[in-house]
């Protein structure tokens, strides 16, 4: 598998922080700078922007990926090799239990239940 190295959130993960200067700063109808001061003031904030973050992933970005990286392998090692033989464990001891449990409910509440259902099937109400 490639790489893409022109669209680097393919998933659009990261959507809801894209931050362009027009997202950030804006002037409403009826106050106006400069243009100049429009002008540098758009380039500083991406030039700004850019080099900070470009700045940041040099420093940190790889040793953030290997942690991530070892992160997520350690979940996946978790679900593999834990979690779910210890659910499909549950599912088969919870199964023994229910089928225990519907049995003692058979066998004693169900009688109880049916006398009672005899017992109170005569009542007639009548509404006046």
């Amino acid at each position: 598998m490639d790489l893409d190295m022109e669209d680097r959130d393919p998933n659009d993960l990261n959507s809801h922080i894209r931050v362009n200067f027009e997202d950030c700063i804006a002037e409403p109808e009826g106050v106006r700078s400069i243009d100049c001061v429009w002008r540098n003031s758009y380039r500083c904030f991406s030039c700004g922007k850019n080099c900070m973050y470009q700045f940041l992933t040099t420093l940190c970005g790889i040793c953030i990926a290997l942690f991530w990286g070892c992160d997520f392998a350690c979940t996946a090692f978790d679900h593999v090799w834990c979690l779910t033989p210890y659910l499909r464990k549950y599912a088969i001891c919870v199964g023994f239990l229910q089928k225990c449990f519907g049995t003692l409910v058979n066998c004693f509440l169900a009688p109880i239940c049916e006398a009672c259902g005899m017992c109170f099937s005569k009542i007639q109400v009548a509404n006046k």
